[in-house]
């Protein structure tokens, strides 16, 4: 029996093909070097991106698959069918079709939806599902051109030697990685959004507006946490959930105690304008001495108030800083320990 090793298989040349068209372990040869540098490739280009690495920043990197995908679709639509059988040839074409559009088609509109993805949580999750959906595209071509390369192998008695650790392996398992990662991120990132909107009001001094997006950042929370509770870890491991419960209990906090301490000042603000206008329009001999006594406890209130927030704002940029580097770091933890590395 044949044994054919993919893992190392090299490449023979067309013509060395063209002399031994019978011979089935020389026609898969043909194609399973190629196969395995692209699968390889496209392997190590997808990864980068899902560990965090922007798309366009390795746009250069896609641009390069692309010529590489078209010339083995070109020379996989070349060969001859083995023994008037073209269907192993087929699977080939149709296994580089599927990666050449996507290379051209799903990873080029990422590049410009992770343009405006940060913008929402709507982007964000039509971002990650059409991530996803590429890279399951991708993962389904490999496989289909696995069984393909399997049935090959059984109908022309070729003994093809397997791996754990191949490509399809660890596509598999960096599926199921970022599936959790993915879903723990939506639920993260609509929270973290929604702070933002928070902040945003507390900077434009807008009362109505802070107690909107307060409100709305402690149904996040809510939802968040509850949504937390159906997640399921992948292999065991909550460190992602975890980062991000610590993190939703500071944003219960800041919209809480934070938010009074926000509101009081602008409202001891507004308050003094008001007062210092209606004392600035006196002439002093007017001036009784309510009026200054008025002056001086609005001025006292507004510094304590100022004071009061000044402390709040910097305690929680220092925590709020220091749950988001924890969050980033267990997040880099998880995919660097899970998903598998290497080609």
């Amino acid at each position: 029996m044949k044994q054919l090793l993919l893992i190392t298989a090299f490449f023979i040349t067309g013509t060395s093909l063209a002399q031994d068209m019978t011979n089935g372990g020389t026609y898969m040869d043909f194609f399973s070097a190629e196969n395995k540098q692209l699968q390889a490739d496209m392997w190590d280009y997808t990864r980068t991106i899902s560990h965090g690495k922007s798309a366009r920043k390795v746009e250069k990197r896609r641009r390069e698959l692309i010529e590489t995908s078209d010339a083995a679709l070109k020379k996989s639509q070349s060969a001859k069918p083995f023994k008037e059988n073209s269907e192993y040839r087929d699977a080939v074409i149709e296994y580089y079709r599927v990666i050449n559009l996507v290379l051209k088609e799903d990873y080029a509109k990422l590049v410009d939806m992770e343009e405006v993805a940060e913008q929402s949580y709507d982007l964000m999750e039509a971002y990650m599902l059409a991530r996803e959906l590429a890279s399951d595209k991708q993962t389904e071509a490999s496989a289909q051109l696995s069984l393909a390369q399997k049935k090959f192998a059984e109908e022309n008695n070729i003994n093809l030697i397997s791996s754990e650790d191949s490509m399809d392996k660890k596509m598999e398992i960096a599926g199921e990685v970022y599936d959790h990662y993915n879903e723990v991120y939506l639920i993260f990132f609509k929270s973290n959004k929604q702070e933002m909107y928070l902040l945003d009001a507390v900077g434009a001094n807008d009362i109505s507006a802070i107690e909107q997006n307060r409100e709305a950042l402690l149904g996040t929370v809510e939802e968040g946490l509850s949504k937390l509770k159906d997640v399921k870890p992948y292999s065991g491991d909550r460190a992602m959930i975890e980062a991000t419960e610590a993190l939703f209990k500071f944003y219960e906090d800041e919209a809480s105690d934070g938010m009074e301490t926000a509101l009081d000042l602008i409202m001891k603000s507004e308050n003094f304008t008001k007062i210092k206008t209606a004392f600035d329009e006196k002439k002093e001999k007017n001036r009784t001495q309510e009026d200054v006594d008025q002056y001086n406890n609005a001025v006292n209130e507004m510094n304590a108030a100022v004071e009061a927030y000044n402390a709040m704002n910097e305690a929680n940029n220092k925590k709020r800083s220091k749950l988001i580097d924890a969050w980033n770091s267990t997040a880099d933890k998880y995919t660097n320990t899970h998903v598998p590395r290497g080609k």
